[in-house]
């Protein structure tokens, strides 16, 4: 199956919501119980409220800047009211001047369910590879080879 299973404004909503800074929008996505393995930071977050809290910070930290969201190789698997989408996922800043700053790659996974409310993330899981020899995490993508 393709991402096109999930509602294609999902990926519309969360890049829009990055951009704009609007942490309530963001978190509109998510189910009040999800539990979130985010990349930065603490080991897993459990629930919307620690996630708010954890959006929070993030977009304390952006300063001026605006951040780009981009959805790459997106992937979706859709049973019934349950879904799991798997992508790569890229944020780029954007001074204010347009010069564009600091950037990062992710890998991707969402557990997404139905409700009457419409889909929502249950589960989120970001990663980027450890380099072995040096212990240091990769945040740009390469190509495989």
């Amino acid at each position: 199956m393709t991402h096109h299973d999930i509602p294609g404004d999902l990926f519309e909503q969360y890049a829009s919501a990055v951009l704009q800074k609007d942490a309530e929008a963001l978190l509109s996505l998510y189910d009040d119980d999800v539990r979130v393995f985010d990349l930065w930071s603490e080991w897993s977050y459990e629930g919307k409220a620690a996630w708010r809290v954890a959006i929070g910070q993030w977009f304390g930290s952006i300063g001026e800047e605006n951040v780009g969201v981009v959805f790459d190789d997106v992937r979706s698997v859709v049973v019934e009211d349950l879904a799991t989408i798997v992508a790569n996922i890229s944020y780029r800043e954007t001074e204010s001047d347009g010069a564009e700053g600091r950037g990062m790659d992710n890998r991707l996974t969402w557990v997404l369910r139905r409700s009457a409310d419409g889909w929502r993330i249950v589960h989120e899981h970001t990663s980027a590879p450890v380099d072995a020899g040096t212990g240091s995490v990769r945040l740009e993508r390469r190509a495989a080879g």
